[in-house]
């Protein structure tokens, strides 16, 4: 059965693989991007995202199958840090709870893309990731400038994490028939990956990024992990990791952890 699902960033990357995939299932894909999109629209600012909300509600005919937030930034030394935290948390967020209304009607469910780097990237701020989450961009902006968009990358990532894990079991959100979940994937082969290792100070980290497969990722690989999010109709607050071995080979006890009351 054919639906109608919206992807961010769906221009390039993982956007793409995973509108490439939807569309040959059969399914009607709104492409959301800043440039050869259906719907095109800047998601850094405020009326971006706004324009973006209304061309998706126009488009779907009141009804989502799906959403999967797929648009971001890399970390670099010379981009601020306060344009990741537009554009991956608000980016992401601020597109969910618009089109809440319209996944609402379609029983439709929701992907946000997550990053390893939430666990395998130490020491960023967890303040940066409680100012997201309290959701005044500016002052969210202001804590991320503080430092840079290098350890900005992994908290606006976890943001995105746990904004879905909290809201997931809300009634607002599964009480609606909505199911939130999220993929963390690792490196992938992407133009974002690109960028980072054609950078003069990022790429040689890059190059010693661990991959225990001895290869990054490909972008149909985690169009795989989300489309299974799409689907399984028992997976609400998910948080999957597709990294090729990455964590595990740098945190392997680090969970499962044992609730302690």
């Amino acid at each position: 059965m054919s639906g109608r699902y919206a992807v961010t960033g769906s221009a390039s990357g993982i956007g793409a693989a995973i509108r490439e995939r939807l569309l040959a299932d059969g399914h009607q894909v709104i492409g959301i991007d800043r440039v050869d999109a259906d719907v095109v629209a800047d998601l850094a600012t405020p009326g971006g995202r706004a324009k973006a909300v209304a061309g998706v509600a126009a488009a779907c005919g009141g009804e989502l199958s799906g959403l999967v937030t797929c648009a971001g930034l890399a970390g670099l030394p010379d981009r601020p840090a306060s344009l990741l935290v537009s554009v991956n948390y608000f980016g992401t967020v601020e597109l969910i709870t618009g089109l809440r209304q319209q996944l609402a009607a379609g029983g439709g469910s929701v992907v946000a893309i997550s990053s390893n780097s939430t666990t395998c990237q130490p020491g960023f701020s967890l303040e940066l990731v409680d100012a997201c989450l309290a959701g005044d961009e500016a002052a969210a902006g202001e804590v991320a400038d503080r430092a840079d968009s290098v350890s900005a990358y992994p908290a606006t990532k976890t943001a995105i994490a746990r904004w879905i894990r909290r809201h997931a079991t809300a009634p607002d959100w599964i009480g609606a028939g909505i199911r939130l979940n999220a993929v963390a994937p690792g490196l992938v082969e992407t133009p974002l990956a690109a960028e980072q290792r054609n950078h003069p100070t990022i790429g040689p980290l890059v190059a010693m990024f661990p991959l225990p497969m001895g290869r990054g990722g490909a972008p149909p690989e985690i169009a795989d992990a989300a489309t299974f999010l799409l689907n399984n109709q028992f997976c609400v607050g998910t948080l999957l990791l597709i990294d090729g071995g990455t964590e595990a080979l740098l945190r392997p006890d680090a969970w499962p952890i044992r609730w302690e009351m």
